[in-house]
């Protein structure tokens, strides 16, 4: 018997334990529970001069995106606009050249030197127009071949020149400020 008593000793005190246990733990997840503990004015306060700056914040921040929404609306117009008319000053000093065309069409007479004579200035009037505006005529003829400059057409046997040397231009090649625009056709001297 008195086996049994110790066992039943021991489960009483293991009883008591376990139910000590489980007090403390009711009384933790009591005090540790999800709805916050204002403990007072102050803490109201500033909880909503939280809210106040969250919400401060967000409008800034859609008035930044909506500014930034308008600035790229406006600059891809421009861009547009800027497309649209971006020849209009070449345009505007190429209308003489197109004037003095005109003037030699409606000139009478049979006299060809005289036809010639006043071709020959639009031509250079054209020219004069082109250059300031930074084309640029490449001179093709006894230079070195160059793939990026020229666009060979033909290849001959030359004694005349030496190997891979332009022989003979069949087509001016033009440069704007430094950019080929128009390649040279050219013929080229091979050994």
């Amino acid at each position: 018997m008195t086996v049994k008593n110790k066992d039943n000793e021991h489960q009483l005190n293991t009883e008591k334990y376990v139910t000590d246990e489980h007090i403390k733990d009711d009384k933790i997840q009591q005090d540790t529970g999800t709805e916050p503990v204002i403990d007072g004015p102050e803490e109201a306060a500033k909880d909503i001069n939280i809210n106040a700056k969250a919400e401060e914040y967000l409008q800034l921040l859609q008035r930044v995106q909506a500014d930034f929404d308008n600035f790229r609306r406006r600059t891809l117009q421009e861009r547009q606009e800027a497309a649209k008319y971006c020849s209009q000053r070449l345009v505007t000093v190429l209308l003489p050249v197109i004037d003095n065309f005109e003037r030699a069409l409606k000139a009478e007479g049979e006299d060809l030197q005289v036809f010639r004579n006043g071709i020959e200035m639009i031509y250079r009037q054209l020219r004069d127009v082109l250059e300031k505006e930074g084309v640029k005529q490449m001179e093709a003829v006894g230079s070195q071949f160059d793939p990026n400059l020229h666009e060979a057409v033909m290849q001959e046997q030359s004694d005349q020149y030496d190997d891979n040397v332009v022989t003979e231009e069949f087509q001016k090649g033009y440069l704007l400020a430094d950019r080929v625009i128009r390649p040279a056709m050219v013929k080229v001297a091979k050994s």
